[in-house]
C-alpha cells in the first residue's frame, strides 16, 4: 500500500523568506542569493534567502529557548487562522534558513558564541533546533519583523508549486558575515533595491514576481531603520497575485488593479506586471516600479 501524502498539494506550504538589510555607502543594501540552477524553485534566479517549514521546526513543542512567547509571535503575523505553534514554526524556519543559506545566526547566548559550534552540530545530522538547544541558544525573534505574506495563486504559469510564504525583515547581525554556501546557493550580493532591479531590467540577471515587488517597496526607503519603522507601525501585508491574459499576454494583477478583486493597494509599485520577452515587467517601463 502507497503512503498516504502527508501534504494537499492543493494547499499552499507553509514558507519563510528572510530579507536581510544594512546601510551602505550607496543607501540601503539588501542581501540576494543565487539559486542552483538545479533547484526545484526558482533555479537559477536571485531571491532572498528561505524556504518551506520542515517538521524540526516545531520548537513550541519542543521548548526551545525563544526571546519572546509564543503569542507575542503569533499576534505579530496578524493571522487569526494561525496557531501559535504554527506562528512558532515560522520563525524558526526564518532563523534556521538564514544560517543554511548564507551562514548567519540569529540566535544568542550569555557569554561567547562561534557559529562554528552550530555549523559543527548541523554537519554531524543533528536538527537544527536541537543543535540549538544543546549549546543553551536563545533564538532572536526579536530582531525578525513581519514585512509581508505572499501567497501562491492555485493557477499560476511562474510557478507549479504553491507556497504560503511570510517576508520578514532583519538587520545585518554584527561580526557575521554573510555569504552563500555554494550548495543551495551559488551566488551572493550585497545590492541595493534599485541596483538589483536595474540588473534585473538590462536582463542582467533573473528574478521571480515578489522579489521584484519587495525590492520595488524597498526602494523607496533611505535606511534600515525606516524599512523597520513601517514593518512596526503597520504589520505584514497579504499579497494574492492573479494570474490572467489580456489581448494575448500574460500577467499578473496586484491589489489595487482594475483585474483584481482587492481594490485597494497593499504595496507601492506597479499593479501588474507583464510577461514581456520572456520575463515580467511592469506595462508602463521601469519606472513604474517606483512611481
Amino acid at each position: 500500500m502507497e503512503p498516504k501524502p502527508t501534504h494537499d498539494p492543493a494547499l499552499p506550504t507553509p514558507a519563510a523568506t528572510v530579507v536581510m538589510l544594512r546601510d551602505g555607502a550607496q543607501g540601503l543594501e539588501v542581501f540576494m542569493i543565487r539559486r542552483n540552477e538545479k533547484s526545484s524553485v526558482h533555479g537559477g534566479a536571485y531571491v532572498f534567502p528561505g524556504g518551506k517549514v520542515d517538521p524540526g521546526d516545531d520548537a513550541y513543542r519542543d521548548g526551545m529557548q525563544l526571546d519572546q512567547l509564543p503569542a507575542d509571535l503569533h499576534r505579530a503575523l496578524a493571522d487569526p487562522a494561525l496557531d501559535e505553534a504554527a506562528a512558532v514554526s515560522l520563525y524558526i524556519a526564518a532563523v534556521r534558513e538564514t544560517f543554511e543559506e548564507c551562514g548567519v545566526l540569529l540566535a544568542h547566548r550569555r557569554g561567547s558564541l562561534s557559529v562554528e559550534d552550530v555549523y559543527d552540530g548541523t554537519s554531524r545530522g543533528l536538527p537544527f533546533g536541537e543543535v540549538l538547544q544543546s549549546l543553551d541558544l536563545t533564538v532572536s525573534t526579536q530582531s525578525l519583523l513581519p514585512w509581508s505574506r505572499w501567497i501562491t495563486p492555485a493557477a499560476s504559469f511562474t510557478s507549479v508549486r504553491r507556497f504560503d510564504t511570510r517576508f520578514f525583515v532583519v538587520s545585518a547581525r554584527a561580526g557575521q558575515e554573510a555569504q552563500h554556501d555554494d550548495f543551495e546557493a551559488v551566488d551572493s550580493v550585497w545590492t541595493t533595491p534599485r541596483g538589483a532591479l536595474e540588473k534585473y531590467w538590462r536582463g542582467d540577471i533573473t528574478m521571480v514576481p515578489p522579489q521584484i515587488m519587495t525590492l520595488a517597496h524597498l526602494a523607496r526607503h533611505g535606511n534600515a531603520e525606516s524599512v523597520f519603522a513601517e514593518a512596526r507601525a503597520k504589520g505584514p501585508y497579504v499579497v494574492r497575485p492573479l494570474p490572467f491574459e489580456e489581448k494575448g499576454l500574460k500577467a499578473i494583477a496586484y491589489p489595487g488593479d482594475p483585474k483584481h478583486s482587492q481594490t485597494v493597494p497593499v504595496m507601492p509599485g506597479p499593479s501588474r506586471l507583464v510577461w514581456q520577452d520572456g520575463r515580467l515587467l511592469p506595462a508602463d517601463g521601469f519606472d513604474a516600479l517606483f512611481a
